[in-house]
């Protein structure tokens, strides 16, 4: 008769003992690393800078999350929350009042996101309150007399005055060094603040400045002394109405097949001594001047964006800096931009996908252009004229006042929320390896 009860091996036995008297160890094991992720998730780890120190609080981000709710769903706005400081007028308003240009030129981000920061449903109304705090200074409105540019000379001394303000009438640049300070550098080489790239590599960035968050429109692809700082690349300033002079692009009669119009050197050594657009335009002006299909103009023309509304290929050589605000306005426009500047960056890329919209061309294949463009006539055009007139690409680029769902400056605020959650996310890894 078999056994009702059979008996165990003595290996089996063996092992049954032996986590007997482990099992006490094992549970309090358990019950250490169950208690350790729950202290580490409670407990905000110890500061550090995005890129040297940052002050961030969860609590002030929650409340911005319901705060920005614009019917797009809390989870597409923005979250951050940014203290936007109270300079005197000297700082920026005496500007936009002396020059109505101030507001509208190529270099006028830097009163667009003021604007519309002031009217941000986000915007911390108590410093304690902020993720980031904005700087407004306007640099870009001192209009020199005899060409009529804008005269960065004053931009350093100004911003310093600035700084040194807020740093004695608060405490948070101090506690942070400015590094959750944001300001505006809307000129062709950033905080640089010369046009001339070889300039303005010697200057560098001030040293006050390098520690904060910029918003500025130069960028380009490795290494350079103007982007050595925390920066978001931003788009050129167009006066918001160029969007509306075309609601439907793909209706446009598009009769001219490449433009551009703007200063071309038949003579590339500019009197500076400098080679204007590393020769680029003049070699733009020798090999197409005279091709028909090709519409280049020298000279001035007021409205010359109805021309833009009736091209194909829209040119966008690079000047003294890589950009231009031919970008954003032949996207606008509808027109497909040919860029041709080397290693630049440009602004938003997740949302504008700029490879599936726009034509890069290296400035050394000036001599292929026509093949180029006519390649893309006989392949792809109409699948890259569809994205281009994506009402959402166009939108991002516009710094719409108030600010608006989906524009330039509800971009801006969405790239700062990715780098306060890098920061934080290096803050908590960073407390965990300690």
């Amino acid at each position: 008769m078999r056994d009702p009860k059979p008996r165990r091996s003595p290996a089996a036995s063996t092992l049954a003992a032996k986590l007997r008297k482990h099992s006490t160890w094992l549970l309090l094991l358990l019950w250490f690393a169950l208690s350790l992720a729950l202290f580490l998730s409670a407990t905000p780890p110890a500061a550090a800078p995005l890129r040297h120190s940052s002050f961030l609080r969860s609590k002030p981000r929650a409340r911005a999350l319901a705060a920005t709710g614009t019917g797009t769903g809390a989870a597409a706005a923005p979250r951050v929350r940014i203290y936007v400081y109270d300079l005197p007028a000297r700082f920026n308003r005496d500007w936009a009042a002396a020059d109505a240009r101030c507001a509208r030129h190529l270099f006028a981000a830097e009163v667009a996101v003021h604007e519309a920061l002031l009217a941000y449903a986000g915007r911390a109304a108590q410093p304690e309150d902020a993720d980031l705090f904005f700087v407004p200074v306007y640099v870009s409105c001192n209009f020199s007399t005899p060409n009529g540019f804008p005269s960065l000379l004053h931009a350093r001394g100004l911003l310093a005055e600035a700084v040194d303000l807020v740093r004695a009438r608060m405490p948070y640049w101090n506690r942070s060094a400015g590094a959750d300070h944001v300001f505006v550098a809307s000129h062709d080489f950033g905080a640089c603040f010369h046009p001339m790239e070889d300039v303005a590599i010697a200057d560098g960035i001030p040293e006050f400045l390098k520690r904060s968050i910029l918003l500025q429109t130069f960028g380009v692809q490795g290494h350079h002394v103007c982007q050595e700082v925390e920066h978001v690349v931003i788009p050129p300033h167009v006066p918001p109405e160029v969007a509306h002079e075309l609601p439907e692009p793909e209706k446009a009669q598009r009769d001219i097949f490449a433009f551009f119009r703007g200063k071309m050197e038949v003579h590339p050594k500019n009197i500076s001594g400098r080679f204007y657009s590393k020769k680029v335009r003049t070699e733009l002006l020798q090999h197409y001047g005279r091709n028909r299909k090709f519409y280049l103009k020298r000279k001035r023309f007021d409205n010359y964006r109805s021309e833009m509304a009736r091209s194909l290929f829209c040119l966008c050589p690079l000047g003294w800096a890589p950009w231009s605000p031919r970008l954003v306005e032949s996207v606008l426009l509808g027109c497909i931009p040919v860029i041709i500047a080397d290693n630049i960056r440009l602004p938003f890329p997740s949302v504008l996908q700029w490879p599936e919209i726009s034509l890069q061309v290296a400035e050394k294949d000036i001599a292929n252009l026509e093949m180029v463009l006519d390649h893309v006539v006989a392949t792809n055009l109409t699948v890259i004229q569809k994205n281009l007139w994506d009402p959402v690409k166009r939108k991002a680029l516009i710094f719409n006042r108030p600010m608006e769902v989906g524009d330039a400056t509800w971009q801006v605020l969405r790239e700062l929320e990715v780098l306060l959650d890098q920061s934080q996310w290096r803050r908590y890894v960073g407390s965990w390896r300690r």
